[in-house]
């Protein structure tokens, strides 16, 4: 009995999230999240590396945070236990929408009435970005499937991944980004940077203008996070990345033994079904994290004496 209370609880803390399962719940949310992160884009001013675009995890799935409109402001959240999105704004009007199956454009219409019955007049560019085959939000009918439990098995996952990679963090005193869910590449990610100046990015993102890649990558960075899959990945990982990628970064000789280097993603991938199955999956992302760093920061020449606490044990802890 002790043993399966413990496959029960290790299940519902670092859930299954198969991506063959899922994929098309996966498609529908990851364009719901573009039409909301486009509202964000709209109206807050810009911070460098484009960080007032993305989304934020919270005890209930995802959030603008809040957004400035005049002299009000408004935060839009998803919320994958009561399955709903909710709108409400600093002078206490709320208004929600419902987590259902439905299509892009019945959600994209449907969410643009919830803002204008608040008063909240905003235009956004109705194209989702870095996915294959754009199709406008008002005339995509394509994708439509919304399973709740794929949801929240999703969710579920994000909550543990901020948790462990705000710990890492916290072992680094010099510029480094909060979690950041983006919805463009629909994944959860933390950046270090050296502080030096980057080269401009070759760009090619599909979908996506080249300048904006290349104001995200305007400085050398060293990049961790966690992806539910797609393309050439067909699984959810962890992965870790640096830009520009230094001579010998590739084969650094990273931690745990099931990560590896994907030539094709030029990024360390760590599987998620290996963190899930292990004894200590927070133990076993932060050695991912911090060994994928100090590849980029001893090959890159970082100044990590300068750059890093004295004695941290990856938590932000002093040893």
């Amino acid at each position: 009995m002790d043993q399966q209370v413990q496959i029960v609880s290790r299940n519902e803390t670092w859930p299954p999230l198969p991506l063959a399962e899922w994929q098309d719940t996966y498609a529908t949310l990851h364009r719901w999240t573009q039409i909301v992160g486009k509202v964000r884009l709209a109206q807050a001013p810009m911070l460098n590396q484009w960080w007032q675009v993305p989304l934020y995890v919270t005890t209930r799935g995802l959030t603008t945070s809040p957004i400035p409109y005049g002299d009000i402001s408004f935060e839009i959240g998803f919320d994958f236990l009561a399955h709903e999105l909710r709108v409400q704004t600093s002078n206490d009007a709320v208004r929600t929408l419902v987590l259902a199956p439905r299509s892009v454009a019945d959600f994209y219409r449907e969410f643009m009435a919830v803002l204008r019955a608040l008063g909240l007049e905003i235009k956004i560019w109705p194209m989702p970005v870095e996915v294959p085959d754009p199709i406008p939000f008002e005339q995509d009918d394509k994708h439509h499937s919304y399973v709740p439990e794929q949801a929240r098995r999703f969710w579920l996952v994000l909550k543990q991944a901020d948790r462990v990679l705000q710990q890492f963090r916290c072992g680094f005193i010099g510029k480094c980004s909060p979690v950041h869910f983006f919805w463009g590449s629909f994944d959860l990610a933390v950046t270090r940077f050296s502080g030096r100046s980057a080269p401009p990015h070759p760009g090619g993102i599909p979908h996506m203008a080249d300048w904006v890649t290349r104001l995200a990558y305007s400085h050398e960075v060293s990049s961790c996070g966690f992806w539910p899959g797609g393309g050439p990945v067909p699984e959810p990982v962890f992965y870790a990345y640096a830009y520009p990628e230094p001579d010998g970064f590739k084969n650094f000789p990273v931690r745990p033994q099931a990560a590896h280097y994907s030539n094709d993603m030029h990024e360390f991938l760590l599987p998620y079904e290996a963190v899930r199955r292990a004894g200590d999956p927070d133990a076993i992302i932060r050695d991912f994290a911090q060994s994928t760093y100090e590849a980029a920061a001893d090959r890159g020449g970082w100044d990590r004496h300068a750059l890093e606490y004295a004695a941290s044990d990856g938590t932000g802890k002093s040893e």
